[in-house]
């Protein structure tokens, strides 16, 4: 065999020792990045996308500990008479508002500091940092945003929501939990016309009455209470 014919040989026999060897990384690789896919799925609502309850909490207190806390502002939204949609229109016609709810809440968060997630039924959440001389108006074009009709089978779905909003600099020195509670209790003001938007929460409201936990008038929450 000639010399050029055995350098050859050899370099054939390390390519393909070369590319034995990389076959298993490639395989865990690619097993590696199915799993994060997967995990970071399993992190998002089914229907639209949004973060759950857990990363949002995660985001919210990540913003709260930055130097850009008192522009922070924690809203909470649920959905007004959805459940009449859902009665009269069926629970694919549901189905859609929550989705177009998902996405128009990602389309405004996408443009600025901020997260919107679903926290279950037709409530949801946006953590922002806003800047204070723009924040109302901001937070008032989502509301508009989100009240534009939805046309769904040839029929127009007038959408409505009760937005409450809690601002870090208004209660200074809380943690996320109380400013959380403090928007829940606002956005349950505004929806039982105990106050119009834009309502901010008090203290007062982030130290608002819970059973296990929950704001007292949510549902299920007369359950929870007649079993303590």
């Amino acid at each position: 065999m000639s010399s050029l014919l055995r350098f050859q040989a050899r370099i054939g026999q390390r390519t393909l020792l070369l590319t034995t060897a990389a076959l298993p990384l490639t395989g865990w690789t690619v097993h590696a990045l199915t799993l994060h896919r997967r995990l970071a799925d399993a992190r998002k609502d089914l229907l639209t996308g949004l973060p759950l309850r857990p990363e949002f909490t995660a985001y919210s207190e990540r913003l709260l500990r930055t130097r850009r806390r008192n522009d922070l502002h924690v809203l909470m939204l649920d959905g007004v008479d959805f459940k009449g949609i859902n009665d009269t229109y069926g629970h694919a016609a549901g189905d859609t508002v929550i989705q177009t709810m998902g996405r128009r809440l990602a389309q405004w968060s996408a443009n600025r500091q901020a997260l919107a997630a679903r926290l279950g039924g037709d409530e949801f959440a946006v953590c922002a940092v806003l800047p204070p001389a723009t924040a109302l108006a901001e937070i008032t074009e989502l509301r508009e945003q989100l009240q534009q009709p939805l046309q769904y089978e040839g029929q127009t779905l007038r959408l409505d929501v009760s937005i409450g909003i809690a601002r870090a600099a208004d209660l200074s020195g809380e943690t996320m939990s109380r400013i959380l509670r403090g928007a829940d209790k606002a956005m349950y003001k505004v929806k039982e016309s105990e106050a119009t938007f834009p309502y901010f929460a008090t203290r007062a409201d982030a130290y608002a009455t819970t059973v296990n936990g929950r704001r007292a008038g949510r549902r299920g929450t007369h359950t929870l209470a007649r079993a303590a």
